[in-house]
This record gives structure tokens, C-alpha cells and sequence, in this order.
């Protein structure tokens, strides 16, 4: 598998900056813009450092572009003013854009095979029970640190952080947003953990550095 994965690099950079750059094309708010893509960013900044010493799976990686496709979208328009789910919004007969909603729901999903990647591949847990109640916790700490950074932006910024908030008068946002990433965790190993075995066997850990496929 790791033979594989430098076949991915350029479809993945030409979707990421296809869509970055869509992005930043006039977006409804500059300063918006810029939060919303920053961590998409230095996620591309850490994987690049990373490429060489420590090479994640397949999956690690497209759900990696998965998250910044979605960050870059709510970029674009404000999470409380993407199209689709405005439509969405209005034929269910809702009262808010719950394209955020989305995007909390990856931010637990995405970083749960992240984290369990790290937890087998550096040996930190053995048992796996253990593993995925450490991966749901690293999770919900993740978006509880999230909510974090938006409040003290919101601080920060005064109104013009509005928008990256996104509550749009729902007084249970950041309660709904970290149970919705939680609920991301559970989802992805519960779904992905089989797949995510298959693609982690060839590659090294600790007690067998030099692994070749």
C-alpha cells in the first residue's frame, strides 16, 4: 500500500487547489473566508512536512481532502448561507442552514481515523477497546478546543466574527456541534476501522521499522 500512495498526490493537490481556489474567489466574507480555510491550510502545511518520515493511509488522506473541500466551501459562503442547504432548509420547512452541522459532524468523523491511525501506528494503545474509547475522547476534546477558538475569536473580533460562528440563534449550537462530532467518531470506527486494518497492515511501526510490502 505504500508503493501506492504517491499515485494519489497529484489527483488530491489538483482538487485541493482547484476548489481552494474557487474558494477564494469572491467570497461573501474575506475575513470569513480566512478562518474557515485556515485550518485546511496548515493541514496541507503538516501533511507536506510529514510526507516523507510518516505517510498515512489512503483513507487518512482522502477523508483529510474531504474535510478541506468542506471547510473551503463554507469558506466561500458563510456556513450559515451555503445554496444546498438553504434548499435543503427550505424544503424541509427548517428554520436554519445546518451546513455546519456538516462540517462538525467531519470534524469528529475525519480526525477519529487520524487519530486511531497514530494510536496503532506509534503502538501508544494496544487494546482496541481502550483505542476507540481514547479516539471518540481525543475527538470530542478536538471540537470542545474548536468551540474554544471561536469564542475567543468571537472576543477578538466583536461582530465581524458572526458569521464564524454560525449559531444563527440557536442557543445549543456549541452543545449540538461537539455531539455531532462525537457522533462523527463512533460513526467512522464503526464503519471504517475494518478497511482502515487492511490499509495500515503493510505499513511500519515501531516494533517493525523497516516493513516492506
Amino acid at each position: 500500500m505504500q508503493s501506492r500512495l504517491p499515485s494519489m498526490v497529484l489527483p488530491w493537490l489538483l482538487i485541493y487547489f482547484a476548489v481552494l481556489l474557487w474558494s477564494a474567489i469572491g467570497p461573501k466574507d474575506r475575513f470569513t473566508w480566512f478562518l474557515e480555510v485556515l485550518p485546511a491550510l496548515i493541514g496541507l502545511a503538516v501533511l507536506a512536512a510529514t510526507w516523507r518520515r510518516f505517510r498515512l493511509t489512503p483513507l487518512a488522506y482522502l477523508l483529510i481532502l474531504i474535510h478541506c473541500l468542506i471547510l473551503m466551501v463554507g469558506g466561500h459562503y458563510t456556513y450559515a448561507e451555503v445554496p444546498l442547504f438553504d434548499w435543503l432548509r427550505d424544503a424541509a420547512g427548517g428554520a436554519r442552514n445546518n451546513y455546519d452541522k456538516l462540517g462538525h459532524f467531519a470534524q469528529g468523523f475525519v480526525p477519529a481515523m487520524i487519530a486511531r491511525e497514530l494510536l496503532l501506528r506509534l503502538e501508544v494503545v494496544k487494546g482496541r477497546r481502550w483505542m476507540n474509547f481514547l479516539v471518540a475522547c481525543i475527538c470530542l476534546a478536538l471540537s470542545a478546543f474548536y468551540e474554544l477558538i471561536e469564542w475567543w475569536v468571537a472576543l477578538a473580533s466583536g461582530e465581524g466574527a458572526e458569521a464564524f460562528l454560525g449559531t444563527q440563534g440557536y442557543i445549543w449550537d456549541t452543545q449540538s456541534d461537539m455531539a455531532l462530532a462525537l457522533a462523527g467518531a463512533i460513526l467512522a470506527l464503526a464503519l471504517l476501522s475494518r478497511l482502515h486494518d487492511r490499509q495500515l497492515a503493510p505499513l511500519p511501526t515501531p516494533s517493525r521499522p523497516h516493513f516492506n510490502p
